[in-house]
């Protein structure tokens, strides 16, 4: 019998994927897993915004709909909306593209990455990228066909992947450097020193580049670089965004890919076959973010910015030494001090005080010795979660100031 049952699993097996099949799950599935049987639960894990969409946005969404706007809009967008995206990007960050033929509108972001690199990658091709770094990053390359290729990044250069460190990993099957800065999950944002040296060694290498700016507005004393409008680098970058982040919109699955025409066709063949459109809804409702959202924009990133600063205070307080993050809505704290690896930090502080954090470990190999610490969530709630922390620090036998 079980040599039977081998054959047959063994046969199940073969109908799947053997590249799905051999993808490992993302690493915040077990934790997740758990957090779902631990009840009255303070969660600092989800990354997304505690607010809701503004009120004019959304009215902009429910007037798509009460007038009847429910049909595909054309596979690279609404024009309005691509037109609204290119005057954006012009007037903040002095990077000029064509609406019609520079921009794609996708459903969230997230798509607009995938796209990109399926949109280059051929079989066997390297991409590098930072650990730790988004979880997506090393699956989508596998997907793609490639081959993920970590630099590892620590906490005593702020978690920012260096130019010399890249260089030491190209090879003749490099094709692309995949970034994105401000960070998830460490918060890090990239000085301009630093992107100019890797814009540099792309141009050197002849390499792209795929910047991953879902954060860009959410940075902190700082300005943020925009990849694509540091010299020569438009025609080699790829740009992926969105309103999620930003504009509190998560749900309603809104992005964009911004890069040279032929970028933007290549990406346009596989979004027509797959996603043919992003939700009109959700595309009426953007370009009212885009006209008229500034206002909520810097009342969310000054909000973010109280809660960061109490979050870093409190985290180093009570022994848990975090660098401060400039970007994102993350802190990192290191729990080295605690004798515990990351995932056990995080189960016990879930079990016994009932706070979710996500380990480090998550995010890359890097992350060993973190946890990541999101502040969109309430001040009450962070205040009494990072009460229950340090409680839970003081119990582990750490000592504190």
């Amino acid at each position: 019998m079980l040599n039977i049952k081998s054959t047959a699993t063994k046969a199940r097996d073969s109908l799947i994927s053997q590249k799905v099949a051999t993808l490992p799950p993302s690493g915040i599935r077990k934790f997740f897993d758990l957090l779902s049987s631990v009840e009255d639960v303070i969660s600092l894990s989800i990354g997304e915004p505690d607010f809701v969409t503004p009120w004019h946005v959304r009215e902009a969404g429910i007037y798509s709909l009460e007038k009847g706007y429910t049909m595909y809009t054309s596979n690279s967008g609404m024009p309005e909306l691509r037109q609204e995206l290119a005057h954006y990007l012009e007037l903040r960050y002095g990077v000029s593209y064509h609406p019609e033929h520079e921009i794609l509108i996708t459903t969230g972001s997230s798509e607009g990455l995938d796209l990109a690199l399926r949109a280059i990658i051929n079989p066997g091709d390297e991409v590098i990228i930072p650990d730790p770094c988004y979880v997506a990053y090393p699956a989508d390359i596998i997907l793609a066909g490639g081959v993920p290729i970590l630099v590892p990044t620590n906490e005593e250069n702020n978690f920012v992947i260096r130019a010399t460190d890249i260089e030491a990993r190209i090879t003749k099957q490099t094709k692309a450097i995949l970034i994105g800065y401000p960070a998830n999950p460490t918060g890090a944002i990239m000085p301009k020193k630093e992107a100019d040296a890797i814009a540099a060694l792309a141009k050197k290498h002849d390499l792209l580049v795929i910047s991953d700016e879902i954060y860009a507005r959410l940075v902190y004393g700082v300005e943020h670089i925009c990849f694509p409008s540091l010299p020569g680098m438009k025609e080699r970058t790829i740009l992926t965004s969105g309103f999620s982040k930003s504009h509190a919109m998560t749900g309603w699955r809104i992005g964009y890919v911004a890069a040279e025409h032929r970028f933007i066709q290549a990406l346009t063949k596989i979004h027509q076959y797959t996603m043919l459109s992003a939700p009109t809804m959700a595309q009426m409702a953007a370009i009212d973010a885009l006209r008229n959202g500034e206002v909520e924009v810097e009342r969310m990133v000054q909000e973010y910015n109280r809660r960061r600063r109490l979050m870093v205070k409190r985290l180093n307080e009570i022994g848990l030494s975090c660098f401060e993050p400039k970007g994102a809505f993350y802190a990192f704290p290191s729990i080295k001090a605690t004798g515990m690896n990351s995932e056990e930090f995080a189960e016990k502080l879930l079990v016994e005080e009932e706070v979710a954090v996500v380990p480090g470990t998550a995010f890359g190999p890097c992350g060993e010795g973190f946890v990541r610490c999101c502040y969109a969530t309430s001040l009450p709630d962070i205040e009494e979660a990072l009460r229950r922390m340090g409680r839970f620090i003081r119990k582990s036998g750490l000592n504190t100031a």
